[in-house]
């Protein structure tokens, strides 16, 4: 039976997980039956506990949650409001074209690819992410983020518009994670033994949301740690990658 994730903080009103990659935040619109993190916090915590944004199921991070049905409200309008503060850290394939960039292009659904986002001049819903270089290596780079609106994909999408798809995205990139044969020069493969990547889910975390408590009136921030595949690829990216 899989675990609750970690609690990074919990009071009267709130409860924040810290949601690994690979767990879905809701049921999933196909296929009902794989675990997600609101049915289990149903079963063991509370059914009165609900979630008040999403993540997608492969970022990791903060996800927030309201104990009681004023708290919902109050931090339901702080979203749709957009006066959230988000920050997500991530890795990038390539190199961004500025060191500081605002991203404001429209994001709708790809009529050709079922389950894709896609960006658009033309048509859509207003989107916004700013994103901050951190550290550039050779090909990869280290971002902040700071997304305002909060559409489905929408920094992974925008990522990908600017020509540095998130690491190991395989809608919006190639796929692949960060594997130490491509960082080091003259690496040999262990024999009958297949590489393992130093980083293979996406490279995509939700590191803190600051808002207003819905009970006390003041503001806070909830944060998550970096995960340790995290520091383990940027360990390696300093190492041989380093400019």
């Amino acid at each position: 039976m899989q675990t609750l994730p970690p609690i990074l903080f919990e009071d009267e009103s709130l409860i924040a997980f810290d949601k690994p990659s690979g767990l879905l935040v809701a049921p999933d619109r196909w296929d009902k039956e794989l675990a997600n993190l609101m049915q289990m916090v149903h079963e063991r915590l509370s059914p009165e506990i609900f979630n008040v944004h999403r993540l997608d199921r492969e970022t990791s991070g903060v996800l927030l949650c309201a104990k009681t049905r004023m708290s919902r409200d109050h931090l339901s309008r702080q979203f749709q409001l957009r006066e959230v503060a988000k920050r997500y850290e991530a890795i990038v394939r390539g190199v961004p074209p500025e060191d500081e960039m605002l991203i404001t292009l429209a994001v709708l659904e790809d009529e050709r690819h079922p389950g894709r986002m896609r960006t658009s001049r033309a048509r859509g819903r207003h989107s916004e992410t700013r994103v901050k270089v951190l550290t550039r290596w050779r090909g990869y780079t280290r971002v902040e983020v700071f997304p305002k609106t909060g559409r489905t994909h929408q920094v992974r999408v925008h990522l990908a518009s600017q020509g540095c798809p998130v690491l190991a995205d395989p809608l919006y990139g190639d796929g692949q994670g960060l594997m130490l044969s491509a960082l080091k020069r003259g690496y040999k493969q262990k024999r009958d033994e297949p590489e393992r990547p130093l980083l293979g889910r996406l490279a995509l975390h939700a590191e803190s949301l600051g808002f207003i408590h819905p009970v006390e009136k003041k503001p806070m921030t909830i944060s998550s740690p970096l995960p340790k595949e995290f520091e383990i690829a940027i360990k390696y990216l300093r190492r041989f990658a380093g400019l």
